[in-house]
């Protein structure tokens, strides 16, 4: 990043430990061309999985090993997450309201302190000046780590019969459900798609026991993150001829799609439909209301700053632009190997526009 002139706007990165979100971050701050200083929190134990309140607060960091927030004030807070974000919103109430924040993602406890809201279509949002939709999130390969696992992983990989389709598995999340039997499903899709080749099966850190004990019964190749080991996920990026990636994992789609490499997505279900279609009715009647002055409306802002409520994920949104931008299709849906899928949108300057005329430079 460029050294800071007296004349630069003050720009901090507030961020926590989460590297995909924080790259996300990066990706802005090194398109924006000004220089910026990065934030590193770190929670409290209790903190690290449990999801504090998002308010004004830093009672939920250790401060001790995270950066230090401490005058001057920055003009723009850039920021992501939960966590973070409380962090943000501190420092914007001891600026005197001077800091404006940019926030990627789903916002938190209430709109009034954001400037400028960066969401993808998983995160759609009511139409509102302060929000900019974007099509994808802003993940992008590490290119460097491909490049160094190429060559770590050439000669690992090479015996293995052609095609090679590493088949790249998320976890359960909700509201989708992701257990034994969509495992079953997984493999055999995955075992048609590549006929005489390779199916490489990489489990990640959310990828649950019954899905684990379903591949390693399968006897195809596979990496079980539980069980430690050299993670080949670099040097399958490199090396594979196609994807399939479960549909839960956006960060694993984006970074397969912005390779140009053939991409399968394997949607998971939703766990209970009758309730999840309840869940979304409640949610558009009260926070996506047209009306933002009706009862219902102020209702569902009351709830929202209150924790009690929140936008939805739209998982489904996400593949279903991958699909129309040719760069995907459902696994068992068609033969992806020949495919040349289409480069997918950068869609960085929209966003570095929005925060250069939010600073005025």
């Amino acid at each position: 990043m460029p050294s800071r002139q007296s004349s630069d706007p003050r720009i901090w990165l507030v961020v926590g430990e989460k590297l995909g979100d924080n790259a996300q971050v990066r990706a802005i701050a090194d398109a924006l061309g000004l220089p910026c200083e990065w934030k590193i929190l770190r929670c409290k134990p209790a903190y690290q999985e449990g999801k504090p309140r998002v308010r004004p607060t830093l009672s939920h960091l250790d401060l001790e090993r995270s950066d230090p927030l401490t005058p001057l004030w920055p003009e723009l807070i850039l920021t992501i997450g939960r966590r973070p974000l409380s962090a943000a919103l501190w420092i914007k109430r001891q600026s005197g309201g001077r800091s404006r924040i940019v926030v990627l993602g789903r916002p938190q406890g209430g709109w009034a302190p954001y400037d400028l809201i960066v969401t993808a279509a998983h995160y759609p949002l009511p139409p509102d000046p302060r929000v900019l939709e974007l099509k994808f999130p802003l993940i992008f390969p590490d290119r460097e780590r491909i490049e160094a696992a190429r060559t770590a992983w050439a000669d690992r990989l090479a015996d293995l019969p052609r095609p090679l389709v590493p088949v790249l598995i998320g976890g359960r999340t909700r509201p989708y459900r992701f257990g034994r039997t969509e495992a079953e499903t997984l493999i055999e899709h995955s075992r048609c798609l590549v006929g005489r080749g390779t199916p490489f099966f990489c489990t990640s850190r959310r990828t649950k026991a019954p899905v684990r004990e379903a591949i390693r019964a399968s006897g195809l190749p596979y990496y079980d993150w539980h069980e430690g080991g050299d993670n080949p996920y670099f040097g399958l990026l490199a090396h594979g001829d196609a994807f399939v990636v479960t549909g839960d994992s956006v960060s694993m789609m984006m970074e397969v799609a912005r390779l140009g490499k053939p991409l399968a997505i394997f949607p998971l279900p939703v766990q209970y439909p009758r309730l999840h279609a309840w869940a979304r009715r409640l949610r558009r009647g009260l926070l996506y209301h047209p009306h933002p002055g009706s009862i219902r409306a102020r209702l569902g802002q009351l709830l929202f700053r209150l924790g009690l409520i929140g936008y939805e994920r739209r998982l489904e949104n996400i593949h279903q632009h991958l699909y129309h931008s040719g760069a995907a299709l459902p696994l068992g849906q068609g033969d992806i190997l020949p495919l040349s899928p289409p480069p997918i949108e950068d869609e960085l300057p929209k966003v570095t526009r929005r925060i250069r005329a939010l600073l005025g430079v």
